[in-house]
């Protein structure tokens, strides 16, 4: 065999391989393509209750507050905000943010006004409890963090908190999860009569309007708060060292103030303060919400909450709706966290 033949050969076979190996990485490539797209949205299983603790918290001074939050995640990641309700506090997100924080997220959860160990800065200073101030409260946080936008997922006032954001400020708001969909409201709202079966459901609303209610809610926070979970969350079997966990939270000295005050704002009983008024005026017409948006409900939830079917028009943007079953109730991300910390992932992706 001439040596012209023989390297002819060596070049077809070297060819040969060339091209069966770069076919190999091409099913390799495409097969971690597809991979990737379907396992985008997963997240680690996890049994409700696994985490019991944050371990430390931050405090940074943002606005008018020195803020307590926990923290989860690479700092380099996407910040996530996730925010609590009443009568809740971080502790709902303890199973959620170590599962966003495995997928790269820089997970932020702070104490909300009159809860834990956030508190004003100025003895002077109102304590406000009307929907808007939550509002300026966390974009203060995030000025304090250096974080220009944020994904933003919440229930109870959490939700309304984000739902504002998301609507006044949709600058720094990348997507939003809001348990129980849109609840911005205004006083002026809330003077519409309710059918006897629903304003039943508001009754510790009507409580706290009285002396009576505020000093009832001073003196039994805790057993109070307990009645609420067990009444929003018929099917949640908290044992006591969860609740107790949290309970932790209401003996902030500003705690009753701020939860009063914001009920009986809601009624327009309580005057809120007049450098939110224009905020206040904008939230009044009911704006709509543009950006990419998941509502969640669970099938079990026992507190006041809107039908997703009237409130499904207020997201402009990408949306969906999802029933989360399994007799999951008011606090979603504590009962189910797994499923609210992959829709948080999920509407990421919109």
């Amino acid at each position: 065999m001439s040596k012209n033949t023989n390297h002819q050969r060596r070049r077809f076979l070297g060819t040969a391989v060339m091209t069966m190996v770069a076919a190999q990485l091409g099913r390799i490539d495409l097969a971690q393509a597809q991979i990737s797209k379907t396992t985008l949205t997963e997240v680690p299983s996890i049994e409700p209750g696994a985490n019991t603790s944050f371990g430390s918290l931050k405090q940074i001074d943002a606005g008018v507050l020195n803020v307590a939050y926990a923290e989860a995640g690479p700092a380099n990641g996407r910040p996530v905000i996730l925010l609590h309700g009443w009568p809740y506090d971080i502790h709902s997100y303890v199973d959620v943010a170590p599962l966003l924080a495995s997928k790269g997220y820089w997970v932020i959860v702070p104490y909300l006004r009159g809860y834990g160990t956030t508190r004003f800065r100025s003895s002077q200073t109102f304590r406000n409890g009307q929907q808007s101030a939550f509002a300026v409260d966390i974009i203060a946080l995030m000025d304090a963090l250096k974080i220009e936008k944020a994904l933003l997922a919440g229930y109870d006032w959490g939700a309304r908190t984000a739902n504002i954001i998301a609507a006044l400020w949709p600058e720094r708001c990348k997507a939003l999860v809001s348990v129980s969909g849109y609840l911005i409201g205004s006083p002026e709202a809330n003077q519409m009569p309710l059918p006897p079966q629903a304003e039943l459901q508001w009754w510790y609303q009507f409580y706290f309007t009285t002396e009576r209610g505020r000093a009832g809610y001073e003196k039994y926070r805790h057993d109070f708060n307990k009645l609420i979970w067990q009444l929003a969350s018929p099917k949640w079997h908290f044992d006591d060292a969860t609740f107790d966990r949290t309970a932790v939270a209401f003996n902030n000295p500003d705690h009753v103030q701020i939860v009063i005050h914001n009920y009986r704002w809601r009624l327009g009983l309580a005057e809120g303060e007049s450098k939110y008024a224009e905020l206040e005026r904008r939230l009044a017409l009911a704006p709509t919400i543009a950006v990419p948006t998941i509502t969640l409900e669970g099938d079990a939830n026992g507190a006041p909450h809107p039908d997703a079917s009237s409130y499904a028009q207020k997201f402009s943007g990408k949306y969906a709706h999802r029933v989360i079953k399994g007799g999951i109730g008011h606090n979603l991300p504590q009962e189910a966290p797994q499923e609210f910390a992959k829709a948080v992932v999920e509407v990421d992706g919109y």
